[in-house]
C-alpha cells in the first residue's frame, strides 16, 4: 500500500517545485528585515507600516505602483538597472507616491509614466525626506515631482533623466525634475538629456547644491531653461557641464533666478566652475545667468562659449 503513495509523491514533487517557482516569480518584493515576500508593492509597504524597512525588488518589468504613507523605507533593486516600473500610476500621480518620514530609492528605472493632467511621474514626493541614487527616469511627463515640505531635504545622485517634460495641451508645463518648497535640494553626478519641454531642473528650495552634473540639451525639443530657481535660492551651482540645444521654446536663458517670486534670498549664491557649450544650430546670445532677484550673487570663473552673455537682468 505504501508504494503507490511514494509514487504519487514522486510524481507530485516536480509539479510542486514548478508551482513554488512560479509563485516566487510573481512575488518580487521582499521585506529584507523579515524575509517576507509579496506580489504587490503596496502589501510590502503595509507590512513595514510606520517602522523602518527595506524592500528589495527583483529584476524584471513590473506594472505596479504604491503609496508610502508612513515610516522610513528603502526601495532597492536586487540588481541596479534591471528593475523597471513601467507605465502604472497610483492615485493618478506616480509609480511611487511618497509621504512617509523618509524614502530612499536605489537602482530603479521608471518609464512611460503619463497622465491626462500632464504630471505622470516616476516619483511624486508629498512629504518627508527623499534620497535617489543610481536610478533612471525616462519617457514620462515628469521624472520627480515634489510638493511642499519646507523642513525636508531631497538628494539626487548618479541618476539619469531622459525624454521628460512637456509644455502642451494648454496645461501647466512639466519638467524633468520639479521640486517645490523644500529646505535643501542636492543634485550631483547626474545626467539630464533630450528634454521634451519645460525645464531640466526646476527647484524652489531655500538652499541648492547642483554640482558635477551633465545637462545636455543637444537632443532636446521645445525645452526651456537648463536650471530654473523660480523662487530664488542660495547655495551653489558648480562643476556642471551644460550644452544648449538648437530646438528651444525659450532660447534666451540658461540659468534663471527668481523668475516667478522672491520667496528666498539669493545673496551668496555661488555659480562657478561650470562649462557651457552651444550645440550646432543653437540660437546665439543667451544669458548664462538671468537674474530677477537683485541679490548679491557670486559668479566666479565659468567656461562659456563666445556670444553668451555672462549676466543679465530682465
Amino acid at each position: 500500500m505504501k508504494r503507490p503513495i511514494l509514487l504519487l509523491a514522486a510524481l507530485c514533487a516536480p509539479a510542486l517545485a514548478h508551482a513554488q517557482a512560479a509563485y516566487q516569480q510573481t512575488s518580487p518584493y521582499t521585506v529584507v528585515e523579515t524575509g517576507q515576500k509579496f506580489n504587490r508593492l503596496q502589501d510590502a509597504l503595509f507590512a513595514i507600516g510606520d517602522k523602518t524597512g527595506t524592500i528589495r525588488i527583483d529584476s524584471g518589468r513590473w506594472r505596479d505602483c504604491a503609496a508610502q504613507i508612513a515610516g522610513d523605507v528603502r526601495f532597492v533593486a536586487a540588481v541596479p538597472g534591471k528593475t523597471i516600473f513601467d507605465g502604472r500610476l497610483c492615485e493618478d500621480k506616480a509609480a511611487l507616491v511618497l509621504r512617509g518620514r523618509s524614502s530612499r530609492v536605489e537602482g530603479l528605472i521608471f518609464a512611460n509614466m503619463r497622465h491626462q493632467d500632464g504630471n505622470g511621474s516616476g516619483i511624486r514626493l508629498e512629504h518627508g525626506n527623499l534620497a535617489v541614487t543610481q536610478s533612471w527616469f525616462k519617457d514620462s511627463d515628469e521624472g520627480i515631482l515634489a510638493n511642499n515640505d519646507p523642513r525636508g531635504t531631497i538628494a539626487i545622485d548618479h541618476s539619469t533623466f531622459t525624454h521628460l517634460g512637456r509644455c502642451d495641451r494648454g496645461l501647466s508645463c512639466a519638467h524633468s525634475v520639479y521640486l517645490n518648497f523644500y529646505d535643501r535640494v542636492t543634485i550631483t553626478n547626474s545626467r539630464f538629456e533630450m528634454g521634451d519641454g519645460g525645464h531640466y531642473i526646476k527647484a524652489r528650495a531655500r538652499v541648492v547644491d547642483i554640482r558635477d552634473n551633465v545637462i545636455d540639451d543637444t537632443g532636446g525639443r521645445n525645452s526651456n531653461y537648463l536650471i530654473d530657481l523660480p523662487a530664488g535660492s542660495t547655495g551653489r551651482i558648480s562643476g556642471n557641464w551644460m550644452v544648449q540645444g538648437p530646438r528651444k521654446e525659450n532660447p534666451g536663458t540658461i540659468i534663471a533666478l527668481s523668475a516667478e517670486s522672491r520667496d528666498h534670498p539669493t545673496d551668496g549664491l555661488v555659480i562657478e566652475g561650470n562649462t557651457l557649450k552651444m550645440a550646432p544650430g543653437a540660437p546665439r546670445g543667451p544669458a548664462f545667468v538671468r537674474d530677477w532677484s537683485g541679490g548679491r550673487i557670486v559668479i566666479g570663473a565659468n567656461q562659456i562659449d563666445p556670444g553668451v552673455v555672462k549676466y543679465a537682468r530682465p
